[in-house]
């Protein structure tokens, strides 16, 4: 079997058939004062070279703690991971040591963080802290990784790059300092890249040229792209599927084009609904009612239940299955599934 660690000629890794990333019944707890905290409640998941997916859901939903965990980057503790498996080129992450997940981490997989601002030192310049990639992994040398940090930042359409390699994050832009975080992950040409928010506190118009990036550079590379957000509107023209997640759940799957013309989760068609339309100008915009759940008290059965419009008592008893969505005459979607005993219900509007 092909592993994280055999290359290709050009140092990428070798080509591989299943799916590069494959999560399987992940779970993550947090232990507080106040009690556990289940923050992700068997997640199922995977991306294949050169697929894009999005991964959408409020804030708190468990996304960004997903990621985390695949990254290995989670304090444990007060992190957990009770059970469930993270499989990266089929090998299962969870069972590597430490050193073998360093090896893994920017080199295969790398991850773009929501706040550059945060994210980068303040005190290092962009080039060095671009080369710092180079010198950990490839022991280049301080003026290899300087012309590499000027390569990169070229190669994300920073004007000026030579001469702005010596700039300090300050210095840059909000756009500007997220297209250095994407040249950051892209430093070492890694197969799979979890971009966590990568357009947050960015206007419209430079949340676009992010996106359009991200695009062409994951075509470019083939890469694998887990796109996290909260927003339905960025993801729209980029990813080829989508999963919704809710306390630490995944409540729907479906193709990208399939989920925005056809929910079948009322979770999901609350959050599309709650997108401002030109067409409704005037009108009071749409909101899911109430809150999300506190994640140390869970409610019983269907988390969304207490806000969703079609609870009946069995939301309230069981927890739902991601059941296959199909149509009236038992034709299943392909890749669609909804975890809610009214996904017929809520498919077809009635």
């Amino acid at each position: 079997m092909t592993t994280a660690t055999d290359t290709g000629e050009a140092g990428r890794a070798a080509p591989y058939e299943g799916p590069l990333l494959d999560v399987r019944d992940l779970h993550v707890e947090f232990v507080t004062r106040d009690g556990v905290a289940k923050a992700v409640n068997g997640v199922d998941y995977s991306v294949r070279a050169g697929e894009t997916l999005a991964v959408l859901g409020e804030s708190g939903s468990g996304k960004s703690v997903t990621a985390q965990a695949i990254m290995g980057i989670l304090d444990m503790p007060p992190a957990r991971i009770p059970r469930g498996e993270i499989r990266f080129r089929g090998q299962d992450m969870l069972t590597l040591d430490k050193e073998a997940r360093r090896r893994i981490r920017g080199q295969k997989i790398a991850m773009i963080f929501q706040d550059a601002l945060s994210s980068l030192n303040p005190v290092l310049t962009v080039g060095f802290q671009l080369g710092e990639m180079f010198r950990a992994h490839h022991n280049s040398s301080r003026k290899q990784a300087k012309e590499k940090a000027v390569e990169l930042m070229e190669r994300v359409r920073i004007p000026a790059a030579r001469e702005r390699v010596n700039d300090y994050p300050h210095q840059f832009s909000g756009g500007m300092r997220q297209r250095i975080m994407i040249a950051m992950a892209l430093a070492l040409e890694p197969d799979l890249i979890i971009a966590d928010e990568p357009t947050t506190a960015l206007d419209v118009t430079v949340q676009a040229q992010v996106m359009d990036l991200l695009a062409e550079l994951q075509a470019e590379y083939h890469m694998g792209l887990i796109l996290i957000t909260h927003d339905l509107g960025v993801v729209a023209d980029v990813a080829d599927k989508i999963a919704v997640m809710y306390a630490g759940r995944i409540v729907e799957t479906a193709p990208v084009h399939e989920l925005y013309a056809r929910p079948a989760h009322p979770y999901t068609r609350g959050l599309l609904d709650s997108i401002p339309r030109l067409d409704q100008k005037g009108q009071e915009l749409y909101a899911i009612k109430g809150l999300p759940p506190n994640l140390l008290r869970i409610p019983p059965g269907c988390a969304f239940n207490p806000r969703c419009p079609r609870a009946q008592d069995i939301c309230r008893r069981q927890v739902p299955e991601l059941f296959p969505v199909a149509e009236d005459d038992g034709t299943e979607l392909a890749g669609r599934g909804s975890a809610c005993f009214f996904w017929k219900e809520t498919l077809h509007d009635r």
